[in-house]
Formats: structure tokens, sequence, C-alpha cells
């Protein structure tokens, strides 16, 4: 007897006139497959037991799919797809190594579980086991300087520069890793100050594949730092956000037919500078040598700087920084300032833009195909404001986060906000106009300070700190949309909840939380399970305080996995002190409006041995816990 088959996947239906088609043969699955465009490395329809299947009717108007079997038969009766099965990644940014004086300095630690592990945490309450990077080697987790050893040699555009990678003391603080469309790569964005390096690591075998340093510039002190980097949506390029440079550079990648990285290439000439009166202090560099696997690391160093745009000014005339004129008057920025272009997220579009938001407030589009990078959108503080940092699109909109500054100015900020940008509308041959097209303000706190841009609060600072239940402050960062697209959920750092909107209204739907059991109760209900893998060596530390930073959603669209602070944050200590450091499993409930947390893949490092000095607006913790997750991927196998 045949049934009608349940629908494993249904992500999002393809937009195309509705189907009605016998399905006597694997020929028609594949169809079905590549209908759900996944030739273009999006949505698929995964359907179990098709052999079962005899037709299957999709109308995308309603959203729904049909499988029927010879009966004809009614309902949602079949088998149940197991999850699809996937790897977690936490960017752990506290030192690898003892005995250093400064946070974040020296390695990292890198935390990978394996979805098995992690279903066997959540049904038998035994802790995941982290996986290890090292060939013949079983525990985690990987420590970065293991999978970059230091004996790599440093190398210029033609020769070596004298250095090897231990001679560098600034090689740590994994700040994030972010993965590429087919995940079979991720890079390592490796964001201690006048460090700025950027990794590329394979996701199968867990073998560092490239390594590059990033150019410095001639400020205060030699000025370099990737905070984060992202690969274009075809997987063709990384675009990165060099902070301390005040510049977004771009690593061409080169792959075989089989989407294999064959070759990375450093153009030089696609950098864009996003400062004022730019000074070349060190050009970039990348690394050779064999890395933990005996195979060699591959890279180079392409285009040049005089090609590349340097100058102080946009398309339009205007500065790209304050006072590149020496005054604001003269400066020409419209819809407010950019007093600080510091970049912090390159935020990849499915055409071709970047999204680049600003630490001092404002934001920038960059079209990253052409060479250099050709700013193609721009915007004030007024418009947009700082410092935003997580970004996502769906469909033409691109979804970025505002929150409070990382410097130590932001510790009495309180910033929550969310924009709205139409990707379809920025053209390369067109000519640059200001704050155009106009984004849409999704959300804004009405208790945000006025500060970043901001001039529609009621306050200028916010000295409550971050202690829970008693600071009214806020801080988003991380951002995901739901796995069919509807709704965008966003974090928190400071107050533990997480705000939901939908993606298509902007309404905001919902807010739920990460301390309590339900999502719903706050502190006034039963505690989540944060609690019970809070640090106890300081009493204190306030426990169950989650501070959730960046996330990704789990491809079966279940879960959320959410990185976890620790309680000596490497960064942004003002607003980021948690007490269960980690990677957070949320429960996505209500048809991807509401969550709760069901579990803490706990991370830990007491190798570190860092003092804790100050934490603003925190508790000066006295204990031996040092780990710090920042980042929280989700890499599918």
């Amino acid at each position: 007897m045949k049934y009608l088959i349940a629908i494993a996947l249904l992500r999002r239906l393809l937009s195309v006139a509705a189907l009605e088609e016998p399905l006597g043969h694997e020929s028609n699955v594949a169809l079905l497959a590549v209908s759900s465009d996944d030739t273009n490395g999006k949505d698929t329809i995964d359907i179990m037991d098709f052999d079962l299947v005899d037709s299957y009717k999709a109308d995308p108007r309603t959203r729904s799919l049909t499988l029927r079997g010879s009966k004809g038969a009614k309902g949602m009766k079949g088998s149940k797809q197991p999850s699809k099965a996937y790897e977690v990644w936490g960017s752990d940014q506290s030192n690898s190594l003892p005995d250093i004086t400064s946070p974040g300095a020296a390695g990292s630690f890198l935390w990978i579980w394996d979805s098995a592990s992690i279903q066997n945490q959540l049904e038998n309450d035994v802790n995941a086991a982290p996986l290890s990077c090292l060939p013949g080697n079983a525990n985690g987790p990987c420590d970065l300087l293991h999978i970059f050893p230091a004996h790599l040699v440093e190398m210029s555009a033609t020769s070596p520069t004298g250095r090897t990678l231990g001679d560098s003391m600034n090689f740590g603080r994994l700040h994030g890793v972010i993965k590429d469309p087919s995940n079979r790569y991720v890079n390592a964005n490796i964001f201690a100050p006048n460090g700025g390096y950027v990794g590329i690591i394979d996701t199968h075998t867990k073998e560092a594949v490239g390594l590059f340093r990033v150019t410095a510039r001639s400020g205060t002190s030699v000025e370099r730092s990737v905070h984060m980097s992202f690969w274009s949506t075809d997987g063709s390029a990384i675009i990165i956000a060099n902070l301390h440079g005040k510049m977004v550079e771009r690593i061409n990648v080169i792959r075989d037919d089989e989407g294999m990285i064959t070759d990375l290439q450093f153009d030089r000439s696609a950098s864009v500078f996003l400062g004022t009166n730019f000074v070349l202090s060190e050009e970039a560099t990348f690394f050779e040598g064999e890395n933990a696997f005996g195979n060699p690391l591959i890279g180079s160093i392409i285009g040049s700087y005089d090609n590349a745009d340097t100058g102080n000014l946009t398309p339009s005339g205007a500065c790209k920084e304050t006072n590149c004129k020496g005054t604001v008057e003269q400066d020409g920025i419209q819809g407010g300032k950019r007093p600080n272009n510091v970049p912090v997220c390159p935020i990849p579009s499915k055409n071709n833009n970047a999204f680049v938001t600003i630490g001092g407030g404002g934001l920038f589009v960059l079209k990253i195909t052409t060479t250099p990078m050709q700013i193609v959108g721009e915007y004030g503080d007024v418009v947009l404001n700082g410092a935003g940092c997580a970004g996502i699109q769906e469909g033409d909109t691109i979804f970025v986060t505002a929150g409070v500054s990382a410097s130590p100015a932001g510790f009495d900020q309180s910033t929550f906000a969310l924009y709205a940008l139409d990707d379809s509308a920025y053209d390369a041959s067109a000519t640059l106009v200001q704050n155009h097209p106009v984004p849409m303000q999704v959300f804004k706190d009405s208790t945000n300070t006025n500060t970043l841009g901001n001039i529609d609060g009621t306050r200028a600072n916010d000295s409550t700190g971050q202690t829970p239940n008693l600071t009214t402050r806020r801080d988003a960062h991380g951002a995901q949309t739901t796995i069919d697209g509807k709704y965008i959920h966003v974090v928190d750092r400071i107050q533990n909840v997480i705000e939901v909107f939908d993606t298509k209204t902007f309404e905001h739907v919902n807010t739920y939380d990460l301390v309590s059991k339900d999502g719903k109760s706050g502190r006034s209900g039963p505690s989540g399970p944060c609690h019970a893998k809070s640090v106890l060596d300081d009493s204190g530390l306030h426990m169950n305080d989650p501070a959730p930073d960046l996330l990704e959603i789990t491809p079966d669209g279940k879960h959320f996995m959410i990185a976890f602070r620790g309680p000596k944050p490497v960064t942004v200590s003002h607003a980021a002190q948690g007490s269960c450091p980690g990677v957070g499993i949320v429960q996505i409930t209500e048809e991807g409006k509401s969550g709760r947390l069901v579990d803490v893949l706990r991370s830990t490092n007491t190798v570190d041995t860092v003092a804790v000095g100050t934490i603003s607006g925190g508790r000066d913790y006295t204990g031996v816990e040092r780990s710090d997750v920042h980042g929280a991927i989700v890499v599918s196998k």
C-alpha cells in the first residue's frame, strides 16, 4: 500500500507557476530539486522514499506541496526524515597560551561539535564532545596556533619578508569564522590589534588552506586589524573589514570545476580606503609553508595600491569621513556625519554589493565585482546609526542592526535598531546620490541614547551598566532569519532577549527571553539552561546571564545556535559579560515567531591566565574561566 509521503523540509516554495506532474522515476525528483533553485545554491526540498510517490502538486501561491501515492491518500502520513547532519563552530576569543599579559593576543580556541553529539546531549544530557583539527587526534577543541603553525613563512608580493608567523605577537583573538556558500570552507577572522590576519580552513579536514595579513596604514601607530570578513554569495571573493586600517579589502577566490579552491589572490587594486589622508605603512602579505597535515598553503598578492581607491572623497564629491576638508560644513556629507569610518561588517548581497556598517555611524555600499570596489551608496549617521554589525538578506532586502560602540565610549550607550535596505536599487553606472535609496527604519527603541547619530532619543547616556535586573541599556547585535525567511530574530546582548520581526511587513511580532525555561517568564519563572551551566567560582558573578552574540540556524530550521559570551569578555567588555560561555541552543517555536533556550554547549578555558581587570558596568570577575565565544556558525555536512 502506498502512502502520502511527509515532506522533511519545505523551506521556501519555488516561485514558478503551479505544477502537477507524475513522479514515476528519479529524473522527476531531480527536476523538482532544480525547480527549487538548488542550482543557485539556495533552498532545496528533500523527499524521502520518493519511490512511493506517484505524483506531486506544487502551488507557490499557497506555498504548499502535495505528494500522492497511487491511492491519492489525504493527510501527511509516512516516514519522518532525520535531521540533516551539521557541525557547530564556535569562535573563542581567549588566549590559548598561558602567561599572556593582554586578552585575545596569542592564539584562540575553535570549538566544533557535530550534530550527532549535540542531539545526544539534548536527549541524554551527555555533554557534546568537541572535535579536533589535527590528524590522528580525536579530542578538541582546536587551537588556532596548531591550525596555523608558527613555522609558516611570511611573503610579500615578490619575496619573503624575513619573518615567520611565530615572530608575530599579535596572532590571536578568533573573532569569528564564516562559511562559504558551499559549506566547504570557512574564513577565520583573527582580530588581535595590529594583527590583521584572515585565514581559510577546509571544513572537511579542518586544515589550513591559506593565510593573509592585511594592509597597514600609518596612524597613531601601525594600524590594521581584521574585525570580520565575508564570502561573496557565489564564493568567488572574500570581502574583508580591515577595521583599524579603515579599509575594505578583497581576496579573489579561484576554484576548479568542483568548487575546490585552487588559488587565493589578495588584490591590492581592489581596496577601498574609508578614512582621511591614506599613508601606506606595510603592504599586505601572505604565508607559505606546510599546515598541520603536511599540505602546502596557497596564496598570492596581485594588483597595486596605485589603482586602489585611497582618496578622501566619495563619487558624490562628499568626504568619506567627517572633517576631510577641515570643517563639517565643507565636508558635503548629508544625513549627518561619518565621524569614525572603521568598517565593522561588509555584508555581501546576491547582487554583488557589500553593505559596510561603520563603527561611528553611517554606511557604505560597495560594488564588490569592480576593481577597485566602487562606492555605489553612502549614508550619514543620522540616517543609519552606528555601530552596526550583523546583517542578513531576505529576498531583495538587506537587514542591518545598530548597537553600542565596541570602543570604551560605548559604556554608557544604549542602542537597539534594525534597518532594511533594497539590494536591487544600487547601480554602478548611475550618478551617486547620498542617502538614496532611503533605508527603512524597521525598529528603533525609544530609549536609545542620543549617540552614534541617533537624534530621536530623550537622553544623552545610560549609566546603568550591564548587570542583570539593574541595567536598562540595550545592544542589538546578531541577526538571523527563520528557515522559511518569514521572520528575522535579533539578539539583545545586554537584556538577554530576542526581538522578532516580520521580514515582509517589518512588524514587530514578538519578544522572547533566554533566561527562562519557557522563553516567556523572564527571571520570575523557572530558570533556563544557562543557570545550570553558569560559572560557579565567583559568588559575586550573576548567574543565568547568557550575553548572546552572533547566531545561525540549523539546516532543519529547528534551532538557532547562538554564541554566549564569558565572564571575562575579550571585546566589548562593557556590554558582553556573561556567565555560561559557549553556544546556546534555542528551539524555534510558534512557527518561527518565538523560541526558548533548551541547552548550552559549554566551552571552557583555564589555560589563559590573563588578568581580568575592570569590567565596566559589570562584575570584576575573580575566577579562572576565560572562555569567550563571540561567533557561532552552522556548517552543513
